[in-house]
């Protein structure tokens, strides 16, 4: 059956790898990280060099699905990922041109079969002036270029995301719920206990 995953999404500096290390904690799971650091084509093609939008998001999908490939996933335990392979095509659909679109749909196709689904998306969601402050505060040099349309643009496409087939979604608004909160993260630790064993239960 192999290791369950948990992945979490959501718009920029909603908290998603904060609270991924959280749950990889408690949960003893291997976590895996989006690997923003070693794409070469990032802060440029965030801050004005546009014919790199499509190298530099191939960049993000394969490194994606080289962390969650079927080919040398774990036989048990938990695996926490700060990221959601699902999202890709939503920062690929809202940067690239409609020609470059196509050329990463041809190879996403090709390569989504090889990658594991996860068992529980996390969706996080906080509002745009939380995000906006949060994104100023933390300094990332790309992410200084996004625009406030982009921030509402991404939070309304994760909204979009259907649940895995035959997983689940579990929504949180971060401006009402902090998941940090030791009570919050044992309420979500015990929700993603109950949905894997009923999962595994059922007939």
């Amino acid at each position: 059956m192999g290791a369950t995953l948990v992945s979490l999404i959501g718009p920029p500096a909603v908290g998603k790898t904060t609270l991924a290390e959280l749950l990889a904690e408690r949960l003893a799971a291997d976590l895996r990280y989006e690997d923003f650091e070693n794409n070469p084509f990032l802060v440029e093609s965030f801050t004005g060099q546009d014919d790199l939008f499509l190298p530099g998001q191939l960049t993000f999908m394969l490194s994606r699905a080289r962390q969650l490939s079927e080919a040398f996933w774990p036989e048990s335990g938990w695996v926490v990922s700060d990221y959601g392979y699902c999202q890709d095509r939503i920062y690929a659909a809202g940067k690239l041109s409609e020609p470059d679109l196509a050329i990463y749909d041809t190879v996403a196709d090709r390569v989504a079969p090889t990658v594991v689904d996860p068992a529980v998306i996390i969706h996080l969601d906080a509002g745009i002036e939380t995000l906006l402050d949060r994104i100023g505060d933390r300094g990332r040099e790309y992410e200084r270029a996004f625009s406030r349309e982009f921030i509402e643009y991404m939070r309304a496409a994760h909204h979009c995301i259907e649940p895995p087939a035959g997983g689940c979604i579990v929504r949180i608004d971060a401006d009402a719920t902090d998941p940090r909160e030791p009570a919050a993260l044992d309420a979500l630790v015990g929700q993603l206990r109950r949905t894997i064993a009923a999962t595994e239960t059922a007939p």
